[in-house]
């Protein structure tokens, strides 16, 4: 492991030939918009796992299941073949945390997209959360793109691209995957519904109106009715990481301060 961290892909099993796939990504953010709206789609579409993501980005905690069995922090990939001409295959991007340091973030996208290259990937999709400070009853799905000429592609879908004077900067995995994205010659579109903004509640109101566009994008059909049971299911889970993190973050910044100044350089990264 070096000073940049240590961030690995496991491959889990080898997957069919794609053909020109969409790249999906939702991680944990802002009413967890993007975790809820990729994992239910992949749920739906019954994807498969192919590969999990490790980073010493993670904090360094392990969950125990009611098994007394330890889950490791980790980010999964998926993948979905298409079923009829006019849809796509995809890989989906979920997990449960992102980078809690700034070079963790760009260590972990980087490293995601030397692995999506792999695969031929040279179109994205990314979704997260948009904080508009309250519940909105009727959400607006904002977009943000990787190059002007993509909002052509996509703006007969009911997106708002008045992007820049609503969002100045897009936090954390969902925007560098556009930013990093577009220097290896992937074009994509950032899927931003509007959000209260506490991060470890749910909105599923919003995931469901982003999941509608995404699913009119990619020509599929989705059952939305037992979405708000997923929304319960994976609220609990995510309010145990988010208990955990705050624990860990606290033991994390109490042994700084306990370091010799001489140490201090090393852990300039936690918080």
């Amino acid at each position: 492991m070096n000073d940049l961290g240590d961030t690995r892909i496991r491959i889990l099993k080898k997957i069919p030939k794609l053909n020109d796939p969409v790249f999906i990504e939702g991680l944990p953010g802002v009413g967890n918009v993007g975790r809820i709206a990729a994992g239910y789609l992949a749920e739906q579409l019954g994807a498969q796992e192919f590969a999990e993501l490790f980073s010493s980005h993670f904090l360094p905690f392990v969950l125990l299941h009611q098994s007394s069995a330890v889950h490791v922090l980790n980010n999964e990939f998926y993948y979905w073949k298409a079923q009829k001409k006019n849809q796509r295959d995809l890989i989906i991007l979920i997990g449960d945390s992102q980078s809690i340091d700034p070079n963790g973030h760009y260590e972990i996208v980087e490293t995601v997209l030397d692995f999506l290259e792999n695969y031929g990937v040279k179109e994205m999709i990314t979704i997260a959360g948009l904080n508009v400070g309250k519940l909105e009853k009727e959400p607006k799905v904002i977009g943000a793109v990787s190059e002007p000429d993509v909002i052509k592609k996509y703006k007969d879908y009911g997106i708002d691209f008045q992007a820049g004077s609503k969002v100045g900067t897009i936090v954390g995995a969902s925007g560098l995957f556009l930013g990093l994205g577009r220097y290896r010659g992937i074009k994509g579109i950032c899927l931003l519904g509007e959000t209260s903004g506490f991060p470890i509640i749910p909105d599923p109101r919003s995931a469901e109106v982003v999941l509608n566009i995404l699913t009119k994008i990619l020509n599929i059909k989705v059952d939305m009715s037992k979405l708000k049971d997923k929304v319960k299911e994976m609220e609990n889970f995510m309010k145990k990481i988010e208990k955990v993190q705050h624990r860990a973050i606290g033991q994390l910044l109490a042994q700084q301060m306990k370091k010799p100044p001489e140490a201090e350089e090393d852990l300039k990264y936690i918080g």
